[in-house]
């Protein structure tokens, strides 16, 4: 079936009523029909029935865990829209790019683009051309060579990489970059859960999430907090679900009612596509964006108040408590309430709630983590668990949802510009050379770097860059003064007409797919949100026959790159147990990786605050912290926005044009604003408005023509699709201490568009 030409804009866009319901029959028929025109009948079946399976491949949406006992059909709508987007019959071939040029395809929409199909053999973009032209694998890696080769420092090049490559291809990405003589490592970490590790890491040693699927089922309180599960994680509501059966109570905390937390239709189960479903959120907090530190620490002042605290788990593992509590006992309960848009009842009931629970999670996404103040919203957050003892005790912790479906593994790979040196020494070791020890860019840094002729060369392994990044126009800019792009993909995206002087693209194999080197088949392995290491063997035939493997892609190019190197690129490319094997002694927790990720369930990482309650920090115990509240005050006329997925998307990947659940269709550029806001501006829902990001420095940034949606959001947020907003966002306004783009915190006007003339 073939896509259509061109997907109309906004041109169709029509607003109804939300949801207050999620997943069910719509959800089962919406993944079907995506599946069927994407796929066909016979290989939708073929393919979806192996998704999440023991033998089967790892679904390359989210990062959300697989229980022992899966359900046949172990996957989600958005789930099942990535896979059929990846094994989808269409192609984008040399005679695509021949009718297309770059100046054409950067007119053009991001579902446009994701809807031509598979890139299908390595095409060039040579100076001064506005065509890609065919190229052969072996001229490719040569002109990448020459490229990095001609640089006057390895420090002039960016290797980024998105969370979806597996932990074989990250591992040989690393080393070929070190070996280079860069740690210039930038990934999607920076710009999404950089936060939760940087304060994870100095609170409680490990920057990772500390429960299992199974604690999440025996929690008695479960706080879900700045995150919709409903769209980004829905395999997530199953476990919600589990949870509620089992006797927990859920609090939701969000300026967005979101149709997943408020009641769930279960499609794995009858009932769930018959009847009402589960109600999950016992309570929902619909706070003010960026009210999430003040909320935290009023529950703890009335923790602290109520004597409501574990003093032995305090006594013997914790450090920083006397501090901590002089700070939170001064909180002010003015600045709370205007910081949450909470009444102090609704408060006092929530810390009711804790009181009752001696097991609790938090779970947070980038609700929490895209703020100037995330790193001590989430030191917050874990002040809160540490209180009562809620880390290292079975059904509770700390539990950050991250996206793509191997984003954490990519990092416990080694893809982080800051490596420890422990690690580097081990790597350093095992191949036989020195690693470069200087810190490298983060995604921010890269930006700068490019923008200001300090990086030459970009690569890209996986992802859309261009799009992920805030600043639009200056990231655009940076790339577009580049020597040369380089990017490793799957499919068409913004990023691959957005180009250098000389631009590459080199198609990958995907997940679904088989992967065949000399010795014979070879499978990955991937890490879950939770920890846990599996295997992921795809079955179908590549679509095309000029594929490589991602691991083929970063060997190649490292042969080409560094012939004199002390690594054996041919040994690594030709069987992934032999990476496997290198990474049992670089990285720790990985010991017999080769055995042990051939187990049905594979392995679960070791967590030394969950395992043994041992506290990895500077301190040798949990820290707790003293943060201060800053609240925001937006000024009068104005809103503080958020930019966040539609239900049709998963990260810059755009699948329709329809968000259900908020009642949008056939469109993504609209605002939501509460009616009193709306009234308040006078501005009509329904009105055509520009979006102007006002920032204290006394800039501005534009992004026009939005239909402005009455929606019951909190009282002065407002809610807007990236990436189309990521352009309102500067590349300076970052988080503190993790550098992550503030992209839930930006004050806007509303800006009346006159259709008049």
């Amino acid at each position: 079936m073939d896509a259509p030409e061109n997907d109309g804009g906004d041109a169709d866009l029509s607003v109804g009523r939300p949801k207050d319901w999620a997943g069910g029959v719509p959800g089962v028929t919406a993944a079907l029909r995506h599946s069927h025109a994407q796929m066909g009948v016979r290989r939708t079946a073929l393919t979806l029935l192996r998704v999440n399976q023991k033998q089967g491949f790892d679904c390359p949406g989210c990062a959300w865990p697989e229980g022992a006992d899966r359900h046949v059909a172990e996957f989600c709508e958005n789930g099942a829209k990535a896979v059929a987007e990846e094994a989808t019959t269409r192609r984008v071939t040399r005679a695509f790019f021949a009718a297309h040029d770059v100046d054409d395809l950067a007119a053009r929409s991001d579902h446009w683009l994701g809807q031509r199909g598979r890139l299908t053999e390595p095409m060039v973009k040579r100076p001064g051309s506005r065509h890609y032209e065919p190229v052969s694998w072996d001229e490719a890696f040569g002109l990448a060579a020459a490229a990095l080769n001609a640089l006057d420092s390895p420090d002039e090049a960016v290797f980024y990489t998105s969370g979806r490559t597996s932990n074989e291809a990250a591992f040989a990405y690393q080393l070929f970059v070190r070996a280079f003589g860069t740690n210039n490592l930038p990934d999607c970490s920076n710009m999404c859960h950089e936060s939760s590790g940087s304060a994870l890491t100095e609170t409680l040693g490990v920057g990772k999430g500390s429960v299992s699927l199974h604690d999440l089922h025996r929690a008695d309180l479960l706080f879900v907090v700045g995150q919709n599960p409903g769209t980004n994680h829905p395999r997530m509501l199953t476990a919600l679900e589990r949870a509620k059966r089992n006797g927990a109570r859920i609090v939701a905390v969000n300026p967005l009612p979101e149709a997943g937390l408020l009641r769930f239709k279960n499609p794995q189960r009858p009932g769930g596509l018959a009847g009402r479903g589960t109600a999950l959120a016992d309570r929902f907090l619909q706070i003010r964006l960026n009210g999430d530190l003040a909320l935290f620490q009023a529950l703890n002042r009335l923790l602290l108040e109520a004597d409501a605290v574990d003093r032995a788990f305090i006594a013997e593992h914790t450090h920083g408590f006397a501090a901590f509590e002089e700070h939170v006992r001064a909180l002010d309960w003015a600045e709370v309430l205007a910081a949450t848009g909470l009444t102090r009842d609704e408060i006092e009931a929530t810390a009711g709630d804790v009181r009752a629970a001696r097991r609790i999670v938090v779970c947070w996404a980038m609700g929490l983590t895209q703020h100037r103040n995330s790193v001590a919203t989430i030191r917050e957050v874990v002040n809160f668990l540490l209180l009562r003892g809620n880390v290292g005790r079975p059904g509770a912790g700390v539990c950050p949802v991250r996206g793509h479906s191997n984003v954490q593994g990519d990092r416990t790979m080694g893809i982080v510009e800051r490596p420890a040196p422990a690690f580097l020494d081990a790597l350093g070791a095992e191949f036989g050379f020195a690693p470069p020890r200087a810190h490298g860019f983060d995604t921010v840094g890269a930006v700068r770097a490019m923008r200001d002729g300090r990086a030459r060369v970009f690569v890209g392994m996986g992802g859309n860059f261009a799009r992920a990044t805030p600043d639009s126009a200056v990231t655009e800019a940076a790339l577009r003064g580049c020597r040369l792009t380089v990017q490793v993909s799957t499919k068409l995206n913004r990023s691959h007409a957005v180009t250098g002087e000389t631009a590459l693209i080199l198609p990958a194999l995907g997940r679904t797919e088989r992967d065949e080197q000399r010795t014979g088949p070879q499978f990955v392995s991937v890490e879950d949100s939770m920890g846990l290491v599996h295997a992921s063997r795809g079955r179908l035939a590549p679509a095309g026959p000029d594929l490589r493997s991602e691991v083929a892609i970063v060997c190649g190019l490292a042969r080409a790159t560094l012939p004199g190197s002390s690594v054996d690129w041919s040994a690594l490319q030709d069987d992934y147990d032999v990476i496997r094997d290198h990474v049992s002694r670089v990285v720790p927790g990985f010991a017999d990786y080769n055995a042990r990720v051939r187990e049905p369930d594979g392995f679960a990482l070791p967590h030394a605050p969950r395992d043994e309650r041992r506290f990895p920090t500077a301190t040798g115990k949990a820290n707790f912290t003293a943060n201060r509240l800053e609240v925001v005050h937006v000024p009068a006329g104005r809103l503080l926005l958020q930019t966040l997925r539609s239900h049709d998307q998963y990260n810059t990947t755009i699948y329709g044009m329809d968000d259900r659940y908020r009642g949008v269709k056939a469109g993504r550029r609209v605002v939501f604003v509460h009616p009193g806001d709306l009234a308040d501006l006078g501005v009509a829902d329904g009105a055509t408005v520009d979006l102007v990001s006002e920032w204290t420095d006394g800039s501005e940034r534009r992004a026009p023509a939005f239909r402005a949606v009455a929606y019951p959001t909190a009282r002065g947020c407002a809610a807007a699709y990236f990436p189309e907003t990521n352009v309102l966002v500067p590349l300076d306004s970052t988080a503190e201490i993790s550098n992550t783009p503030t992209s839930k915190s930006v004050i806007v006007r509303l800006e009346p568009v006159s259709h008049s003339g």
